[in-house]
């Protein structure tokens, strides 16, 4: 690893030179200063120093990347690593990182969502990576094409292209933590065994719901988060979804979305559930929820618990599981004072060792199309049925992905909104239909 990264580090400084300056300063006339914690080596050799960050979903995974930053820092010749763990309070994150990018205070490279990373490159605050990535013999097609597709995209055409806005840390997709504890002591049908036979549909996910929350007290059958994610599963179960097919429009008021929505409600008008809107992880935690949707990188705390648990796949509707693929990316700070460096760190944190070591900790599936990461995923366990997400990556699942012809933060923040009255009855669906995308037309400049 030492060796292929001094040469690393070689050949790039020998293309720096070879092409001047990096002269990626602000366009907007304002003195542009590189971070303060961020320094280039100097001709006595000391060590550049890096700040990195992610947004880890608990303190359990938090910890593990932690452990990767030291891991790294130790490793890398030259390189000193200061990992900082992000909030975990879902878009409060990304706004923090645009705060700070603009303060000069952003950590040389950080994650971003699937969903974000257009609105951070063409607001200017990341860096096209691609001319580092063809210096040391990067290929695209080492990692699954969804995410690629859209790290790859260009802001003049909007369509994938010859840039390389990051690389994914990993990939997960949503399955339902199962309180198998709860599950018999109601005496309902055991949710992995019903996807065995071919009956985890949504009739039998009602059922249990139900069954579980019969026990009464504070036992609950079934709970969500109410971001995007969870409410957009049950969208796209139902064959609809946020945006018309070529992602340039609002495609809440179809009526496939109408159906998933009104599924959704339908189990939320009920009190077999937690409330929409509170954190349904905790309570699953403390032994009180029979079922929970979240990906696998919920898995470092759920391994925690101490009642017997799994993991099994989302149940089937009109058009199948519904499931997502979801991706982050690690991408570069465009005021960082060494890319070369940070583009290193970069491909360092997505190397299949480390996403490997990742994996066996817990938190999410690797990157990388590998099907010996795949079987080395299979034996992390618990769960003992991992298969359950890799299920999810093979049963077509919608690529989580930004809007490169709108505006993803303003599109998501009335949705939420407007999503939540429907599910919680504040808001009657057939006005919804009638009027939701217009009233998200201006995200798409309309």
């Amino acid at each position: 690893m030492k060796k292929k990264l001094i040469l690393l580090f070689a050949v790039l400084a020998l293309i720096a030179a070879a092409c001047g300056g990096d002269d990626d300063s602000s366009d907007d006339g304002a003195t542009t200063q590189a971070p303060a914690t961020t320094e280039a080596m100097d001709d006595g050799g000391e060590d550049v120093a890096l700040r990195w960050m992610t947004r880890p979903d608990n303190p359990e995974e938090a910890a593990v990347y932690g452990e990767i930053s030291d891991q790294l820092s130790a490793e890398l010749d030259g390189v000193t690593l200061t990992y900082e763990p992000g909030s975990n309070e879902g878009a409060g994150y990304q706004q923090t990182l645009l705060t700070n990018l603009s303060a000069g205070t952003a950590p040389d490279v950080f994650w971003v969502p699937g969903t974000d990373v257009a609105d951070f490159a063409s607001r200017g605050v990341i860096l096209d990576l691609r001319e580092y990535a063809d210096a040391t013999g990067h290929n695209d097609a080492d990692f699954y094409p969804g995410p690629m597709g859209h790290l790859t995209t260009e802001l003049a055409t909007g369509q994938p292209g010859n840039a390389l806005w990051g690389l994914p840390r990993d990939v997960s997709t949503f399955g339902l933590y199962v309180n198998l504890d709860l599950i018999a002591e109601a005496g309902v049908a055991n949710p992995l065994e019903l996807e065995a036979a071919g009956e985890w549909d949504l009739d039998a996910f009602n059922e249990v719901v139900d069954g579980v929350a019969a026990l009464g007290g504070e036992i609950k059958g079934y709970g969500q988060s109410a971001w995007w994610g969870p409410y957009g599963a049950w969208l796209n179960n139902a064959g609809g979804g946020f945006f018309t097919d070529d992602r340039t429009a609002c495609g809440l008021d179809s009526d496939e979305s109408i159906a998933g929505l009104s599924a959704l409600r339908d189990l939320y008008s009920g009190d077999a559930v937690i409330p929409y809107g509170e954190d349904p992880e905790a309570p699953f935690r403390a032994g009180t929820v029979g079922m929970f949707q979240n990906g696998r990188w919920a898995t470092p705390g759920i391994r925690t618990v101490d009642f017997s648990w799994d993991v099994v796949g989302l149940p089937s509707g009109s058009a199948g599981p519904g499931n997502w693929l979801f991706w982050g990316a690690y991408v570069v700070n465009a005021d960082t004072a060494d890319p070369e460096a940070a583009w290193a760190l970069v491909q360092a944190l997505t190397e299949a060792s480390v996403q490997a070591q990742i994996s066996e900790l817990g938190a999410n599936i690797p990157s990388r199309v590998s099907q010996e990461a795949l079987d080395a995923f299979l034996t992390f366990t618990p769960p003992a049925n991992n298969q359950a997400f890799l299920d999810g990556l093979s049963n077509d699942p919608t690529t989580e992905g930004p809007l490169w012809s709108g505006s993803w933060p303003e599109f998501v923040t009335l949705m939420d909104s407007e999503i939540q009255a429907v599910v919680t009855g504040a808001r009657d669906v057939a006005d919804f239909q009638a009027n939701i995308c217009s009233e998200t037309a201006a995200a798409f400049g309309s």
